[in-house]
C-alpha cells in the first residue's frame, strides 16, 4: 500500500511540474496503463476491413498500416524521413561490388510468443514468398534483385539451396543479389514482401504455401512488431496491444492502438469532430474548406507519393483496343477534378509516374484534345459514340471514389457520347475482383513501397502480381531488365523514359491525379511526422 500511494504521490507531483513548466510529458514504457496511469491509447481510421494479415498474402494500403503495428523487417524505417534503420537485424553489411548483403540479426530478436526469431525463419519466410504455388503478388519484389529466385519462382529451378538466401549461423543471413540495386534497402525496411513471418506456426493450420489457412485468427497470430494482436470484431475495429516479447518495447509508447474500419469518410470524419478518433485515414472533400477555415490545426494535407488511375482490363472489348483507351484518357478534365471535385491539393496526371521521384521526371506526357479524343474513338468504329458496348466502371465503396466516377462519366457523355455504368463493391470483393481480371475498367491507385522511379514502373511488367490489366508489351519487358542490370542512376532513368513512352502510347492504365494526402489529426497526437509513403512507425507516436 506504501509503495502504491508513493506512486500515485510522484505522478501527481510529476503532472504538476509539467503543468508548471508549460511542456508535455513524453511517455515511455513505464507511464502507461500498467502503472496505474492514464492508458496511451491511440484511435485511428483505417479505411476498410483488411482483407488478411499475413504480411506476404495482403496487397492494400489499409492492411499495410496493419502490418506496421504488427511486424517489421530486417530493417525498418525513420519515423521523420524514413531512411532505413536497423530493425529485426541490428546491422548489415554490403560487399563493395552491392550485389551481397549480410544482415546481422539481434541475439535478443524474439517472436510474440517469446520463442526465438533466428535467421532461418528470414529464410523459409522468403522461400515461401517465392513459392509459385503461394502466388504473392509482391514476389516480385524477391525475384526481380536475389540470385535464382525467379527461377525458382518460374519452376525452373527446383532446389531452392541454389537460390541466394545463406543462413550463416543462427543469427546471420546473406542474401546475394542478381545486380547492385540502390534502393533495395528501402524496399526492405518499408515493405512486407521482406518481412519474415512466422513459419512454423503457420504450418500448424495448414499447408505454408497456401493464403488464408487461419493462422492470422485472434489467438493464433504470433507476430514479430511493436505490438501483438488482441482484439478483431470484423468490419468494426482491430485492436493491438503492446508486444512485450519485442526487442525495443521499452521505447514503445503507445499501450494500444485501435484501427476502425470505416469505409464512409463523412463517418469517420463525424468520429472524428466527436472524439471518438484522434485520426481519420481520409477527409470527405466537402469538408476541407470548413477545416481550412475552423479547425486548421488539424486538417493535414500532405505529399504523398501515389497516382489515382483507372485500370483497363485489355482484353475486354472494347479496351482491347488502344485507340479507345486513349480516347477515354483524353476525354478526362483532370484539372477540374482536382479542384472541384477532390479540392486537396492534388497535381493532374498525364503520365503515370510521378514527377520528380528521386530526381526522376518523366518526359512522356498524355497529350491532345477532345477532337483528338473524338477521331480515336471514331477510328475504333465509334463515330460520335454509335455503338459503343456497355462498359462498367468498377470502384471500391467510398463517397470520394463515387463522386470522382461520377464527373467522369458526366465527361465522357459529354465528350465523347458514351454511356459508362457505375457499380461498387465491398474492398475484399473489389481486390478479388482486381485480382482475378473479373471488370472492364476499374479505379485504382498506386502508392509508392519505396522513394525510386522504380516502383511506378514494375508493376506494369508482363506477369507482375500487381499489373491486373492483362497488358503484356515484349518491348516494355526488356527495357524493364536492362533497367535491372543499369550501371548508373542515368542509364537506369533513361530506359526509364522509354517505359513511360510506352504506357502513355499503349494506355493500360488511364492516369487522373497525383496524390496527396489528407486527413484530420488530433494536435494531440505526437511523434507524427509528414513522409512521402505516409508510412509513421508506431513505436515512436504517443498522445499528449
Amino acid at each position: 500500500m506504501l509503495r502504491r500511494h508513493l506512486t500515485l504521490l510522484l505522478l501527481l507531483l510529476g503532472a504538476l511540474f509539467t503543468a508548471g513548466c508549460g511542456k508535455s510529458k513524453k511517455p515511455t514504457a513505464t507511464t502507461g496503463a500498467a502503472t496505474g496511469g492514464v492508458p496511451q491509447i491511440w484511435h485511428v481510421g483505417n479505411g476498410s476491413e483488411p482483407q488478411d494479415l499475413d504480411p506476404q498474402a495482403i496487397t492494400g494500403v489499409p492492411e499495410h498500416k496493419l502490418m506496421m503495428a504488427l511486424f517489421e523487417g530486417l530493417a525498418t524505417e525513420d519515423p521523420q524521413d524514413l531512411h532505413p534503420v536497423p530493425g529485426l537485424a541490428e546491422s548489415w553489411d554490403i560487399s563493395t561490388d552491392g550485389k551481397v548483403y549480410t544482415f546481422h540479426l539481434r541475439r535478443n530478436g524474439q517472436w510474440s510468443d517469446g520463442s526465438p526469431l533466428t535467421a532461418d525463419d528470414c529464410l523459409q519466410s522468403y522461400k515461401r514468398m517465392i513459392t509459385p504455388e503461394f502466388a504473392s503478388e509482391y514476389a516480385y519484389l524477391i525475384y526481380d534483385y536475389v540470385v535464382g529466385a525467379k527461377e525458382y519462382y518460374d519452376r525452373k529451378l527446383a532446389d531452392f539451396a541454389q537460390v541466394g538466401f545463406k543462413v550463416i549461423d543462427e543469427h546471420t543471413l546473406q542474401v546475394t543479389l542478381k545486380n547492385p540495386a540502390p534502393y533495395l534497402m528501402g524496399i526492405i525496411a518499408s515493405h512486407y514482401a521482406w518481412t519474415p513471418v512466422p513459419v512454423k506456426v503457420i504450418a500448424k493450420y495448414g499447408p505454408i504455401d497456401r493464403k488464408r489457412t487461419g493462422w492470422t485468427r485472434l489467438g493464433r497470430l504470433v507476430s514479430s512488431g511493436p505490438f501483438q494482436l488482441k482484439e478483431w470484431a470484423p468490419n468494426q475495429k482491430i485492436v493491438v496491444s503492446r508486444n512485450p516479447h519485442y526487442w525495443d518495447a521499452a521505447n514503445v509508447k503507445l499501450d494500444e492502438i485501435h484501427f476502425y474500419a470505416v469505409e464512409d469518410n463523412a463517418t469517420e470524419e463525424r468520429m472524428f469532430r466527436t472524439g471518438q478518433l484522434h485520426k481519420t485515414n481520409t477527409m470527405p472533400s466537402a469538408k476541407i474548406d470548413v477545416y481550412r477555415r475552423d479547425l486548421p490545426e488539424s486538417l493535414r494535407i500532405e505529399p504523398y507519393l501515389g497516382v489515382y488511375f483507372y485500370r483497363c482490363n485489355v482484353n475486354r472489348p472494347p479496351l482491347n483496343d488502344k485507340r479507345v483507351r486513349k480516347a477515354l484518357a483524353l476525354a478526362i478534365d483532370r484539372e477540374s477534378i482536382v479542384q472541384k471535385v477532390s479540392r486537396g491539393g492534388q497535381t493532374p496526371a498525364y503520365a503515370v509516374s510521378y514527377p520528380g521521384t528521386s530526381g526522376y521526371m518523366p518526359r512522356a506526357k498524355l497529350t491532345g484534345t477532345i477532337e483528338d479524343a473524338k477521331r480515336l474513338l471514331a477510328e475504333a468504329g465509334f463515330p460520335g459514340g454509335k455503338g459503343f458496348p456497355k462498359v462498367e466502371l468498377l470502384y471500391n465503396t467510398s463517397e470520394s471514389h463515387r463522386a470522382i466516377a461520377e464527373a467522369i462519366q458526366q465527361m465522357w457523355k459529354r465528350n465523347l457520347n458514351i454511356d459508362i455504368t457505375l457499380f461498387n463493391q465491398e474492398w475484399k470483393v473489389y481486390l478479388d475482383s482486381q485480382h482475378t481480371t473479373n471488370f472492364t475498367l476499374q479505379r485504382s491507385g498506386w502508392v509508392a513501397d519505396y522513394v525510386d522511379p522504380h516502383v511506378f514502373l514494375e508493376i506494369w511488367v508482363s506477369g507482375n502480381g500487381n499489373n491486373d490489366t492483362n497488358w503484356k508489351n515484349p518491348a516494355y519487358d526488356a527495357l524493364f531488365q536492362q533497367a535491372l542490370a543499369a550501371k548508373s542512376v542515368e542509364a537506369r532513368y533513361a530506359l526509364y523514359q522509354q517505359m513511360d513512352e510506352i504506357l502513355v502510347d499503349e494506355c493500360p492504365v488511364i492516369p487522373i491525379y497525383h496524390y496527396t494526402s489528407v486527413y484530420a489529426l488530433s494536435p494531440k497526437v505526437k511523434g507524427y511526422y509528414p513522409t512521402l509513403l505516409d508510412n509513421h512507425p508506431y513505436k515512436y507516436i504517443w498522445i499528449e
